[in-house]
């Protein structure tokens, strides 16, 4: 009992860390709105709303990989400069959304095209900031069945994958280059500063399978060797390290015990 009132007051003190810095205490996202992104680099110059991308039905499909590496996307919202231009040509959105490919036994719409007498309205199905749009899936009926966790989407992605639930498409014909896979290292410990807190335990297994390598480095950890990159938990909490993707994506930073799952020995 004792230690999980502890945790439960480091949670507030590391979240307390962010709301100094900024002043506002930031709300949580509901469930289906967990790492939804507007992409507003171009839209509102030619007229059009901003584009509303949900990141949980694409995760549901393809691995983080494939889109920030193969696909080129950024890992922060309105820094890859997509161009309708650029879908049309079939890089970006346009690399599956062409009307060709098929993904679970669904062709996926054409996205970016001159060619339909419908254009406006088909622009909506990405276009949708401030607008009412019927949505190809619906969140909750989706992921009805998979397992569930407290924060973020509230959906436990990596056992989805783990019990097949979910299989993320890694590899497309004619972008991805095909890769021999490499040995991962064994999971291992990072040992915490906070007096009461427990260590981390990383698994670089559990990464791979979404992100490979090349998400993670070296952009974000330069070295691949333990240790020869520093980084705290403030700097993670202002988005960066491990904060790229745990403060926006992947399950969030006030979720702990996801990470902090080794007792400190006294």
């Amino acid at each position: 009992m004792k230690k999980s009132v502890l945790i439960f007051c480091l949670v507030f003190i590391c979240a307390g860390i962010v709301w100094a810095q900024s002043g506002v205490k930031k709300k949580r996202p509901l469930p289906h709105d967990y790492g939804k992104v507007v992409i507003s680099n171009y839209s509102e110059r030619a007229g059009l709303a901003p584009v509303v991308f949900d990141h949980w039905v694409h995760r549901a499909k393809f691995t983080c990989r494939l889109c920030h590496v193969d696909l080129a996307f950024g890992m922060k919202t309105n820094t890859t400069g997509i161009k309708a231009a650029d879908n049309m040509k079939g890089y970006y959105c346009g690399s599956c959304h062409n009307g060709k490919m098929v993904v679970d036994n669904r062709t996926v719409f054409e996205a970016c095209t001159k060619n339909r007498p419908d254009d406006a309205k088909s622009c909506e199905r990405c276009h949708s900031q401030g607008k009412t749009v019927k949505k190809e899936y619906d969140f909750y009926a989706y992921t009805e069945k998979f397992p569930k966790e407290r924060f973020g989407n509230g959906i436990n992605w990596e056992k989805a994958e783990e019990d097949g639930i979910i299989k993320p498409i890694d590899y497309l014909e004619g972008i991805s280059i095909k890769r021999t896979g490499m040995v991962v290292q064994k999971d291992f410990t990072l040992d915490t500063k906070l007096k009461g807190m427990q260590n981390v335990i990383f698994s670089h297994r559990k990464h791979t399978v979404w992100n490979g390598c090349e998400v993670c480095h070296p952009e974000i950890f330069v070295g691949v060797k333990k240790g020869s990159t520093k980084y705290s938990m403030p700097e993670i909490f202002e988005g960066k390290f491990c904060g790229v993707c745990h403060t926006s994506v992947a399950f969030p930073l006030i979720d702990c015990q996801r990470c902090h799952t080794k007792p400190v020995q006294q």
